[in-house]
């Protein structure tokens, strides 16, 4: 029996040796799964770590390139404020000599209808004047001064007229803003931006005259600050006449002619007669539906570089939905043209 019994334990002996055998082999194969996922997590770890550090320089580069555009932006902001100051100075500086024109050319007409009158009842007193006076009239040819001179008279009053509005467009449009909205009339500041912005709607030798074609409806005074609102008329309008040049490469000055340049600019009372609507409309080039999707990002632009920072639908989207709580929405097909529409509560 104690043989057996032996033999009996050795035999389980064997087998739970088998069993553990068996166990430290599937424990060695754990391990070695274990360090080869291991190994791959601290590789994909290492990965991880470097994108992250990666993105950390990147994001430190965009944070610099960020700092280093707001100054150039207080900078430019200041400069801008500073530059809108001496143009209202200047403008008010302007007007005064312009007043003393202005105020002398009423008089200085009626003189010369006296002098004129006077010599007319010279010539039908005295008919036979001396040879000297005769040559003095043929030398200075009294008929031609006669006729001319009231047209120069006109030609100076419609010249003072003119300098006086440019001098009260740039002192509407340059006017600072201040802390609180203050009443402004709408339409002084787009007639302000547009004269402003002759120069660039008038004839050239590529292209006629832009027209501008206005549809204004009456409208209360609105709360707003109207420095900022100025800036939107501006960058809108600058825009549309962009897209018009743009529109016109290729076309002779006839084929242009034939389908002008155009501008059209509507304003009214909303529905609920709570807000004013301010659309601008050109039939130049258009928009594409990818481009509409960006155009308001912060420095997108579509302009070669040199003629376009991306900041100027930018700010008039800022300053009309931020500022004034307003919308600003576009309307554009490609080749047809493009509308923008402000929409800003009155109060």
């Amino acid at each position: 029996m104690e043989i057996l019994d032996y033999q009996q334990e050795i035999k389980e002996l064997k087998k739970a040796n088998r069993i553990i055998q068996k166990k430290l082999e599937r424990s060695e194969l754990d391990r070695k799964k274990l360090e080869e996922t291991n190994r791959k997590k601290e590789s994909l770890l290492r990965r991880v770590i470097d994108e992250l550090k990666e993105y950390q320089n990147k994001l430190e580069e965009r944070s610099h390139e960020l700092e280093m555009m707001l100054l150039n932006l207080q900078i430019m902001e200041n400069k801008m404020s500073t530059l809108g100051s001496m143009v209202a100075d200047v403008a008010h500086e302007i007007n005064n000599p312009v007043g003393f024109i202005a105020g002398n050319l009423t008089p200085a007409k009626e003189y010369i209808e006296n002098l004129l009158y006077l010599i007319d009842l010279y010539q039908q007193t005295y008919p036979k004047a001396s040879q000297q006076i005769e040559e003095t009239i043929k030398m200075i040819d009294l008929e031609y001064v006669r006729e001319d001179l009231p047209k120069l008279i006109s030609s100076m009053r419609e010249g003072t007229d003119r300098i006086s509005n440019i001098s009260d467009s740039l002192r509407t449009f340059s006017r600072a803003d201040t802390e609180e909205k203050t009443l402004f009339n709408i339409h002084e500041g787009i007639n302000s931006t547009l004269l402003i912005l002759k120069h660039r709607l008038q004839a050239n030798k590529i292209r006629p005259a832009i027209q501008v074609v206005q549809y204004y409806e009456e409208l209360p005074l609105v709360e707003c600050f109207p420095g900022q609102l100025n800036q939107v008329f501006m960058n809108l309008l600058a825009n549309a006449i962009d897209a018009l040049d743009e529109s016109n490469a290729g076309l002779s000055f006839n084929d242009i002619k034939l389908n002008p340049n155009q501008i059209t600019i509507h304003t009214a009372l909303t529905e609920d007669k709570n807000h004013v609507s301010i659309r601008i409309q050109d039939n130049g080039v258009g928009i594409s539906a990818d481009v509409q999707q960006k155009m308001f990002d912060h420095l997108f632009t579509t302009k070669p570089v040199g003629k376009g920072t991306g900041l100027g639908l930018s700010i008039a989207y800022q300053i009309i939905v931020q500022k004034h709580k307003g919308t600003l929405e576009v309307n554009s097909v490609l080749g047809k043209g493009s509308e923008f529409i402000i929409n800003i509560p009155i109060c």
